[in-house]
């Protein structure tokens, strides 16, 4: 019996295994885009690579028969420009206003920086709390943490909205690679030297033909004083943000170098390119060898030079980069337009924003955030102290004392009791020690909530909770909760 029970223990434990890594042999393999150059034409604009790891949207391009007199040139509906507004909260919020910050270690968690403001919304009271940590939580974790020290540096403010708009960013660069027809391979991609003029009329479409030479706008990376990367470039502004582009043909080019690296070393560099057919040929999104790109939009020109100017679209990306908007329709046809250039420049933005969601990249900026995060908690704490005549004990700065006489003791009180006044009630520093828990809740995305229990605090007080927990955020919570 024993036995017979241990046995079903043991069968209660067990778990299925993972499935095995694929293997190129477990694959479907897809055709090969010479397989679909020998069959008759018309081809798509995009064929997946044999062995996957891509998807695609927008495969339909038929004209709808007979066509629709009243479409418009371009569906302008849905069209929305991604923004990290999580990013922004800090200056909309707090900054400017009277709050208070402060910061801390937690065994789990690491550095935090803490920020408590108080509000009165229509008859009610607030405590709006943000929270900002360095990594993405996957698991219910309770902050372990004995005391937050509170920010006495004056120009604290200017290096918080600083950390937690380092990744607004309103500057992009994107490749522009040009694919004639029966150009299949990297080397003959990056070989091509002459425009031709439908490919002329695409470069005028997306901006303004720049000289490098001194040029004052966001470079891109390119030389703007020696010459080494070209003469000249395409360079526009969409909406406040500036964008250069890396155009194959005006990169330059090396005789004898059948792999082009002068022109890779750019555009392979780009996380988002758009290839331009100018006749029917299927872009393969691993003809390009790169780390970097991830998402690529297809353009394919009809009745080019004339005034019936028509694109098809296509856009395809790595299977770990996230749809993104705005959709494209059905079928992905486009009349060249103002329509069309607000659809596809959203387009691009957005796709290099959702890219940042990429393992590869979501693993560079959680690295980037915790050493920015550390850096900010070091600046904070060196001049908080600095503020005060404290040494490096952390005991001076809990009990209030300091060096350089009784001045920093004295400043410390003031600080408490306005603290404590301001508040009428709510625990600053002194009291958080003892009367306030934050518990960090999994919601099942990137934005967490925060639970606070103050028992010293009105019944009728209410919480509004920000939190910074990653840096691809875009959508703030805001969360009524009883404290």
């Amino acid at each position: 019996m024993i036995e017979r029970l241990q046995g079903y223990r043991m069968d209660e434990q067990r778990c299925p295994l993972p499935p095995p890594l694929k293997t190129e042999e477990d694959y479907i393999p897809y055709p090969s885009v010479h397989e679909v150059l020998g069959r008759s034409s018309p081809f798509p604009l995009i064929l997946l690579p044999q062995f996957g790891g891509y998807w695609i949207e927008g495969t339909n391009h038929e004209p709808k028969d007979p066509p629709e007199a009243d479409q418009p040139p371009c569906p302008t509906s849905h069209i929305k420009l991604e923004t990290n507004s999580t990013a922004k909260i800090y200056r909309k919020q707090f900054m400017g206003k009277e709050h208070f910050n402060y910061y801390t270690m937690d065994a789990a968690l690491g550095h935090l920086v803490f920020s408590m403001k108080y509000d009165v919304i229509g008859d009610q009271e607030h405590l709006r709390l943000m929270l900002r940590y360095s990594f993405l939580l996957s698991l219910s974790l309770t902050l372990n943490v004995d005391r937050f020290y509170p920010v006495l540096y004056p120009k604290a403010s200017r290096l918080i909205v600083t950390f937690d708009e380092h990744v607004i960013s309103n500057n992009f660069k994107f490749g522009v690679i040009y694919q004639k027809f029966g150009q299949t391979s990297e080397e003959e991609l990056f070989g091509n030297m002459e425009e031709s003029p439908a490919f002329v009329e695409f470069l005028e479409f997306l901006g303004h033909k720049i000289e490098l030479h001194d040029f004052k706008g966001f470079r891109g990376g390119l030389d703007v004083t020696h010459g080494q990367t070209g003469t000249e470039s395409v360079y526009t502004n969409f909406h406040n943000k500036e964008i250069m582009f890396h155009v194959s043909t005006k990169l330059p080019y090396t005789e004898g170098d059948s792999q082009q690296l002068q022109r890779k070393r750019h555009i392979g560099n780009d996380i988002v390119a758009i290839v331009f057919q100018e006749e029917n040929t299927p872009f393969v999104p691993d003809m390009i060898q790169s780390n970097f790109l991830h998402a690529y939009v297809v353009v394919q020109v009809e009745n080019a030079c004339t005034d019936n100017v028509t694109y098809k679209v296509s856009v395809t990306a790595r299977d770990d980069v996230p749809f993104f908007g705005p959709a494209l329709p059905d079928p992905a046809i486009f009349k060249k337009g103002p329509e069309f250039y607000e659809f596809l420049f959203t387009k691009l933005i957005n796709a290099e924003y959702a890219c940042y969601k990429a393992e590869k990249f979501a693993m560079l900026e959680e690295r980037t955030r915790s050493a920015l995060l550390e850096t900010l908690y070091e600046e904070l704490h060196i001049n908080s102290q600095s503020m005060m005549g404290l040494g490096g004990d952390e005991d001076k700065l809990e009990n209030g004392g300091g060096g350089g006489g009784g001045g920093g003791g004295g400043f410390f009180e003031s600080f408490k009791v306005n603290c404590h006044s301001s508040f009428d009630g709510v625990p600053c520093l002194h009291s958080l020690k003892s009367s306030v828990n934050l518990h960090v809740l999994h919601t099942g995305s990137p934005l967490y909530m925060l639970s606070c229990t103050a028992p010293k605090c009105s019944i009728n007080n209410h919480a509004y909770i920000h939190t910074l927990a990653y840096a691809h955020l875009s959508t703030p919570m805001h969360t009524y909760m009883p404290i």
